[in-house]
Parts: structure tokens; C-alpha cells; sequence
């Protein structure tokens, strides 16, 4: 279980970026398309956007030598500003999640496995402005970032998400928006599971509530 906040601190909330606040499916399938193109290698497009999450390595090694991935990385996340923003939408509820921690007086950060500026060109077109975007950590390592910036919450649709929170001690809340359903978010470990984003805003009046001290 995640600690509560003490009614002093300032409220921080992380949210993951892909399959929770975005639907990065279209863009990065663009992406993958584009990069198969370019190098005449296959790569299943479809398929790959089905198991978003991980780092960007573990894809590529489905569809290219170990020698050539680290080459391969630094070309995709070249060719993904032209190809991927652009087809890329809000998850729905995504806006107002955030904006819902601002109207608490919190502060919202994104915490993402996706290369930092890349995250930033998403939120940019969106219009979504967290607080910080912190880039290329994944699962466990996403606790460095929600311990630096005191991080609560963490929100995310994977469970390498479920195990950042709990590594930083921070409550997991899971939407099975991604690749992972309701039952193995719970299994993992998440302290709360939401259907989306649209039911972030009610929850987290409910969770302030209980922080806040009695009377």
C-alpha cells in the first residue's frame, strides 16, 4: 500500500505517458511503418503497438540483430517527430486528470520508458502541461523520479507501472487502458484500478478527502 500525503505536503501526482495519457498506437505504428520502409527490414507493425510499455530495445530485438538495435533506436526516435505526434490523441479523461491535481493545488509529472524529448513534443501538441517529463525509465526505475519529486500517486496502465509505484513507496493507481487487464493490474499489486482516466477526477477528491485531517 502507498503512503497518504500528511495534510503539509504538496500533492504529487506521476502519470505514465503511453496507453494512459496517450493513445500512442497510431503514431508509433506510423513510426515502426516508416522505419521498416527506410531499412526494407520487417517489422509487424500491429503487432508491436499491442505490447506497448516496455523500452523501445525490447521491441526492436523482434526485428533486428542484436548489433544493429542501438543503431536502429537512434533512427526511429529520429523519425518519430514526423511521423508519430501528429496521429497521436489524448486518452480520453487524460486533460482532465491533470488538470484535476492542478485544481488541488498539486503538482502533475510524467514519467515515461519514451524517449524525454519525444514525451515532451506529445504533451506539447496535446496541450498538456504537467509540471516535469522525465524520460527513459522504466518499471523500477520510474521510483527515482517519483522519490526525487516526492510523488504519491503514480498512475499507469502496465505493470511494469505497478512496480515503479511501489518500488517509491507511492499508492499505484492502474487504468487498463494498455496492454494489461483489470485482473493482472490487481495481481501486480495496484492499490486502486479505474476503468480510465474519466473516473481519475472523483477518485482523487475521494483520496484527498481521506488525507485530510479531523476535526
Amino acid at each position: 500500500m502507498g503512503r497518504m500525503p500528511s495534510h503539509s505536503e504538496t500533492l504529487t501526482v506521476g502519470f505514465d505517458l503511453d496507453m494512459t495519457l496517450i493513445d500512442s498506437r497510431p503514431g508509433i505504428k506510423a513510426a515502426y511503418e516508416a522505419l521498416s520502409a527506410e531499412t526494407g527490414a520487417y517489422i509487424d507493425a500491429d503487432l508491436a503497438v499491442t505490447r506497448l510499455g516496455p523500452p523501445l530495445e525490447q521491441e526492436l530485438a523482434y526485428w533486428f540483430p542484436a548489433d544493429r538495435i542501438e543503431e536502429m533506436g537512434d533512427r526511429y526516435r529520429a523519425l518519430y517527430p514526423t511521423y508519430a505526434i501528429t496521429p497521436t490523441p489524448a486518452m480520453p479523461g487524460a486533460r482532465e486528470a491533470v488538470a484535476a491535481v492542478r485544481a488541488a493545488g498539486g503538482r502533475a509529472i510524467v514519467v515515461t520508458a519514451k524517449h524525454e524529448p519525444n514525451a515532451k513534443l506529445h504533451l506539447a501538441h496535446l496541450g498538456i502541461e504537467p509540471d516535469a517529463v522525465i524520460g527513459w525509465l522504466w518499471a523500477e526505475a520510474k521510483a527515482e523520479a517519483l522519490r526525487e519529486y516526492d510523488a504519491s500517486v503514480y498512475v499507469g496502465d502496465h505493470l511494469g507501472d505497478v512496480r515503479g509505484a511501489r518500488a517509491a513507496n507511492a499508492l499505484s493507481v492502474a487504468v487498463p487502458t494498455g496492454p494489461c487487464d483489470a485482473a493482472e493490474l490487481r495481481e501486480a499489486g495496484a492499490d486502486v484500478v479505474l476503468d480510465d482516466l474519466t473516473a481519475f477526477p472523483a477518485w482523487l477528491a475521494s483520496y484527498r478527502e481521506a488525507a485530510a485531517p479531523r476535526a
